[in-house]
C-alpha cells in the first residue's frame, strides 16, 4: 500500500500548489477580454479598459464586437496541450495490474501568434484586472505535469485516470481512459510472434478558470511489441494514431473589465418595488412601472451589461504516436512524440472550420513517464 499512500500525498500537494496559483494567476492564463474586432472599444479617454463615448451604438452600449476568428485559434492550440496523451504501449497491466506514474508533457504552440499575445495575461501586474494590453513575451511551449494511475480488468480491458496543473497557469486537468488489447494473453507459438494492438478511448477536460470550458476526447489506436533485453530489461516500443475532437466553450465574459459600470452610471438603485431611487412611472392605468433596471443619475447604463459570449470552438486534429517503455522490475521509464499527421485546417471536416484555422502550424508534443507496476 505504500505506493498508493505516496501518490495519495503527492496528489495532495498537486492540489495545494494549484490553489496557490489560483491566487497568484499566471501569465499564461486565458484573457478572453481582449479578443475584440476594434479595440479602441475599451480605449477610453483615461486609458485602457475605460468607457468611451465614441464607441456607441444605439441602445448607448460600447461597439465591442468579439472575435471569434482569434478565440477558435487559442482554443484549438491549447486543446492540443490538454489533450491525452495515450502514453503506454498496447498491452495491458494485466488482470489486477496496476501503474502509477508521473507524466511531463511539453506542447509546442505558436506563440508570436496575435490569439497568444492578446489571449494571455502577460507579467505586468499579477494584481491588475487584465495586466496590459498584451502578453509580450508568451511562453513558446505549454508545459503539462500530471499524475496517472492505470489498472488492468483482464480480458485486455484496462481503465484510467489523470490529473494535471500547467505552470504559469492557474489551469488544471482531469479524465478518464480506457483501453482494449484485441491480441493480449499470446505468449507462445505463432501468435506469439504477432504485436500487441489495443484500441481506446479517454476524455480531459480543465477547471481553474471562468474564462473557458475546454473539452477533450479522444479515439487511437496502438501497436507494440515487448523485447526482453539482457533478462531483467523489457524494452517496448510502439507507434499510433490518435484522432482528437476538441470542444472549446468561453464563458461569460466583460468586454470592459476595468470600467466601474456603476461609477459610470452613478448607481442609485434598481427600478424595483420599495426602492426610494425608483422613478415615478405609471403606464396608461396608471400603474407604476418598474423594469428591474438600474437608475442612473446624470450617468449612462451603457456598461451595465457589457458581456459576450463566443462563438463555440469545435475542431478535430489528427496526430501520430512514436515511444517506447523501459521496465526493470517495478520501475518504468517512458518516452513519446505526438504530432499532427496533417495541417490542422486539413484536419477540419466542415468548411467553417477549415477557414477558421487556414494557416495555422502543425505542433508536436513530447511526454515524458516515470512510473512503478504493481
Amino acid at each position: 500500500m505504500r505506493p498508493i499512500t505516496n501518490i495519495t500525498g503527492l496528489a495532495a500537494g498537486l492540489a495545494v500548489l494549484a490553489a496557490v496559483d489560483v491566487a497568484l494567476a499566471g501569465s499564461m492564463d486565458p484573457a478572453l477580454e481582449r479578443f475584440v474586432v476594434n479595440s479602441e472599444c475599451q480605449q477610453g479617454p483615461e486609458g485602457y479598459g475605460s468607457y468611451n463615448e465614441d464607441f456607441l451604438d444605439a441602445s448607448g452600449r460600447p461597439r465591442c464586437t468579439t472575435n471569434d476568428r482569434l478565440f477558435k485559434r487559442f482554443v484549438n492550440q491549447l486543446g492540443f496541450a490538454f489533450a491525452p496523451t495515450a502514453m503506454h504501449p498496447a498491452r495491458t497491466t494485466g488482470y489486477g495490474g496496476f501503474h502509477f506514474s508521473f507524466e511531463a508533457s511539453y506542447t509546442d504552440i505558436n506563440e508570436r501568434a496575435k490569439y497568444w499575445r492578446l489571449g494571455t495575461r502577460g507579467n505586468d501586474d499579477p494584481d491588475a484586472v487584465i495586466a496590459s494590453e498584451q502578453n509580450d513575451d508568451p511562453a513558446s511551449f505549454l508545459q503539462l505535469y500530471s499524475l496517472k494511475a492505470r489498472k488492468g480488468l483482464g480480458f485486455g480491458l484496462e481503465v484510467g485516470a489523470s490529473v494535471g496543473m500547467m505552470p504559469q497557469t492557474t489551469l488544471m486537468s482531469a479524465g478518464g481512459d480506457v483501453r482494449l488489447a484485441v491480441l493480449e494473453g499470446f505468449r507462445e507459438g505463432i501468435p506469439g510472434y504477432v504485436p500487441d494492438i489495443a484500441v481506446g478511448g479517454a476524455v480531459r477536460t480543465i477547471a481553474g478558470t471562468s474564462q473557458l470550458q475546454l473539452t477533450i476526447s479522444s479515439l487511437d489506436v496502438q501497436i507494440s511489441k515487448p523485447i526482453p533485453v539482457a533478462s531483467s530489461v523489457v524494452l517496448s516500443p510502439w507507434v499510433g494514431f490518435q484522432y482528437l475532437w476538441i470542444f472549446g466553450d468561453s464563458g461569460t465574459i466583460d468586454l470592459t473589465p476595468k470600467t466601474d459600470a456603476t461609477e459610470l452610471c452613478n448607481y442609485q438603485g434598481d427600478n424595483v418595488p420599495g426602492s426610494p431611487s425608483a422613478p415615478d412611472q405609471v403606464d396608461e392605468n396608471g400603474e407604476p412601472v418598474y423594469d428591474g433596471q438600474a437608475i442612473c443619475e446624470g450617468g449612462v447604463h451603457a456598461d451595465m451589461n457589457n458581456n459576450v459570449v463566443f462563438d463555440k470552438a469545435r475542431f478535430v486534429r489528427q496526430r501520430a504516436i512514436i515511444g517506447a517503455s523501459a521496465r526493470y522490475e517495478m520501475l518504468q521509464f517512458g518516452a513519446q512524440a505526438m504530432f499532427d499527421l496533417v495541417a490542422p485546417e486539413d484536419a477540419q471536416t466542415s468548411q467553417s472550420a477549415k477557414d477558421e484555422l487556414k494557416g495555422t502550424p502543425r505542433q508536436w508534443t513530447a511526454v515524458l513517464e516515470f512510473g512503478v507496476v504493481l
